[in-house]
């Protein structure tokens, strides 16, 4: 490998490797891969931009001091992810916050691309009435998911928001697979109480 490779063609372990011997570019590299899906998620958990900023900054600042604890043979996005989300849990459990945002990425440029990437249940061909209800519904989805406990709202969000695997899931919360399995069934039970007088 020569003296200055190109960051962005190497793999996170790679990077994390080039981190620990020092490489300021290195640090430099897993801030810019991941300040936003991190920023990302920890935003849906607690539903404030400045508070998310915070915790974000936090994790990163914790990740990188840990970083000599990252075990290469897993994913560095799955390692991160988990300080992330203890970040927002830990908040919540103390704040018992109650809302999420399912409104659109928080780092959308403009309302429009914050209407583009809102969480709806749409239908194709669906009248102007048919789209605004799917709107509501989607409002009601949000209020919904807030009222979960807090590690039934992290299953969730990375299974239904961040699409992010079972196994992955069980990873980022240090949980079994068959436990991650149990919090999203009951999750949905709650879920599907909660909006019960929606469907009538």
């Amino acid at each position: 490998m020569n003296a200055h490779p190109d960051l962005s063609t190497l793999t996170d372990q790679e990077i994390v490797r080039l981190a620990l011997e020092g490489r300021e570019a290195a640090y430099r590299e897993l801030l810019r891969r991941y300040q936003r899906p991190v920023f990302s998620l920890i935003y849906r958990m607690v539903r404030d931009r400045e508070l998310a900023e915070d915790l974000a900054q936090e994790c990163f600042v914790k990740a990188l001091n840990a970083l000599h604890t990252y075990r290469p043979e897993f994913k560095f996005s799955s390692w991160i992810f988990k300080i992330a989300n203890n970040a927002a849990i830990d908040h919540l459990r103390r704040r018992k916050l109650e809302t999420l945002s399912l409104e659109g990425r928080p780092d959308a440029r403009d309302p429009e691309e914050a209407q583009a990437t809102a969480i709806s249940v749409p239908h194709p061909g669906e009248s102007p009435l048919e789209e605004l209800e799917a709107q509501e519904l989607g409002s009601a989805i949000e209020r919904a998911i807030g009222q979960l406990r807090p590690e039934y709202r992290a299953c969730i969000i990375l299974r239904h928001i961040e699409g992010r695997p079972y196994e992955e899931i069980a990873e980022i919360l240090e949980l079994p697979l068959g436990t991650v399995k149990t919090y999203i069934h009951r999750a949905r039970a709650q879920l599907k109480e909660i909006l019960g007088p929606l469907r009538e």
